[in-house]
């Protein structure tokens, strides 16, 4: 096959990106925010390219969009995913420039959303369509803006569910990454422990159970589960050590400083490795409520609220190397491998749909969810233009830059 040229629209890209990050696809019913405004636009923009993407409701205004784009000729899938909710602004008054404005200076462009990860959304449709544009290609390409990754997943949950994965041959998802390839990602498991005692006067503190006394001791005990741990598995490459960590704690629903309160919750943000079998620790954790339910007299129950598994995609995996290759193609840099300190989409992708999944995408791996998140404009560009070679390297599509 001969070979071809990709070139990329830059300045519609970078459009885009505004476009979307402008969109306050924030999940807050109270405001009457969701996805589907975001969700929209990527599918209109789909259909102006030609495509047929289709909507698929995962729960009330909060839509996936999914299209296919054959290539014209057999080959493999490659997906290309990411989601289109972005976390809360916080405090408006706190940003340099209006978080939902997309204001460019200095090379950057501001605003919630604009590194996680609405410039890698853009950046995957434009890929997809100069790839397109370049000619018939081997097989086809899968993208999918999914709703609700910032919280519960029930985005990429509903796109495994429905029996999408199926056909599919390997995934990358756009997350801001600051350059690195990350084939591996860290598990977790969200945990809450709910107390009962007994409710009495503050003064008269034997008259009652405290359950907050008792999710102290708690604490210390996860603690110490946590440094045991981190003593037997050691720090995992690209991903560091494993915690355990209380993050919330709430009383009841009385607010006096006077009396004990008869209930009280703790939650547990848990962040592992691959070497940790999560129903082995879960287990470690009940074990610790047992002792000290039965020294306190407090009853402690503990309950999942959510257990995503640590990733770990082999670097010679078809779609890491195809990336890691156009990585170095395009920026003429060797690639740099790292890890996800958090969890992503490409979690669930990896363990309920079975694909192998990497994460790679524009932006600095610790910008999203803080105050005057950025993105550089020239960093949209040269993603772009990875995420095409990266799918023609994936698909053996013959095609050059």
């Amino acid at each position: 096959m001969p070979a071809r040229t990709i070139d990329i629209d830059a300045e519609a890209v970078i459009a885009f990106t505004a476009e979307l990050v402008r969109i306050e696809s924030v999940n807050d019913p109270a405001t009457g925010r969701s996805e589907a405004v975001a969700a929209e636009a990527v599918a209109e923009r789909m259909r102006s390219f030609g495509w047929k993407p289709i909507i698929e409701e995962v729960a009330p205004g909060r839509p996936n969009v999914i299209c296919t784009i054959d290539g014209g000729l057999p080959g493999p899938t490659l997906l290309f995913e990411g989601h289109t909710d972005v976390v809360t602004e916080g405090d408006r008054k706190a940003w340099t420039y209006d978080p939902f404005s997309a204001t460019v200076v200095d090379g950057r462009m501001y605003g919630r959303g604009t590194a996680d990860m609405k410039s890698g959304l853009a950046a995957v449709i434009y890929a997809t369509r100069a790839v397109e544009q370049a000619g018939p290609f081997p097989g086809s390409i899968v993208i999918a803006a999914l709703c609700d990754e910032e919280e519960m997943m029930l985005g990429v949950k509903h796109f495994v569910a429905a029996g999408h994965c199926a056909g599919i041959d390997g995934a990358i998802s756009a997350e801001p990454e600051g350059g690195e390839i990350c084939a591996v990602s860290k598990g977790a498991i969200r945990l809450r422990v709910d107390a009962l005692g007994r409710m009495a006067h503050g003064a008269m503190p034997y008259q009652g159970l405290n359950p907050v006394a008792a999710l102290a001791q708690v604490g210390n005990a996860i603690a110490e589960l946590e440094a045991e741990r981190q003593r037997r598995h050691g720090p995992y490459q690209h991903l560091g050590e494993i915690w355990l960590t209380p993050t919330v704690i709430q009383a009841g629903t009385i607010e006096q400083i006077n009396v004990i309160p008869a209930e009280a919750t703790m939650a547990i943000d848990v962040r592992t490795t691959p070497d940790v079998d999560h129903p082995q620790l879960i287990a470690d954790v009940e074990a610790v409520l047992a002792e000290v339910g039965a020294a306190t007299g407090v009853g402690l129950e503990l309950c999942v609220i959510d257990d995503r598994p640590a990733t770990d995609t082999a670097l010679n995996s078809p779609v890491c190397q195809a990336l890691a290759s156009a990585h170095e193609s395009i920026t003429g840099e060797v690639p740099v491998y790292g890890g996800v300190p958090g969890s992503t989409d490409g979690t669930i992708l990896w363990r309920d749909g079975g694909l192998d999944s990497v994460v790679y995408g524009p932006g600095g791996k610790w910008i999203a969810h803080q105050v005057d998140e950025f993105v550089e404009i020239e960093e949209i560009i040269r993603y772009t233009e990875v995420f095409a070679q990266a799918a023609v390297n994936f698909l053996g599509a013959g095609l050059d830059r």
